[in-house]
């Protein structure tokens, strides 16, 4: 048996035991101490369901996009080794160019304003 069939046999079988073992192993009677909402130690003081701004997730999604940019940028500095480093770097300019290009979109759609 070679060692790739080996491996994915092994982690099969762990993630199998492991799954039943996270399924099988907590409580399954809470308690209302565990179904109500926790507030750093203090009782609650309003309701826990309270809706907030759409805005707020549009934001998080944009960092997320310029975070995996920089993510995606990170190994440019090693690209000078390849056989053909100006390929690698038409490949950031694109990236950076469509982000960059999304940017403007939103920004010009309304979207990275918080308050109307």
């Amino acid at each position: 048996m070679n060692l790739i069939a080996m491996i994915l046999i092994i982690t099969t079988i762990l993630s199998c035991i492991l799954a039943m073992v996270a399924f099988w192993l907590p409580q399954m009677v809470p308690d209302s101490e565990k179904l109500s909402p926790y507030e750093c130690g203090f009782d609650p003081l309003g309701s826990a369901r309270l809706p907030f701004s759409l805005r707020f997730f549009l934001i998080a999604i944009l960092f997320l996009l310029f975070d995996l940019e920089i993510a995606l940028l990170l190994p440019l500095p090693w690209s000078d080794q390849l056989t053909s480093p100006t390929t690698t770097l038409i490949w950031a300019t694109v990236i950076l160019m469509l982000l960059t290009l999304g940017l403007i979109y939103e920004w010009l759609q309304g979207g990275l304003e918080w308050a109307e």
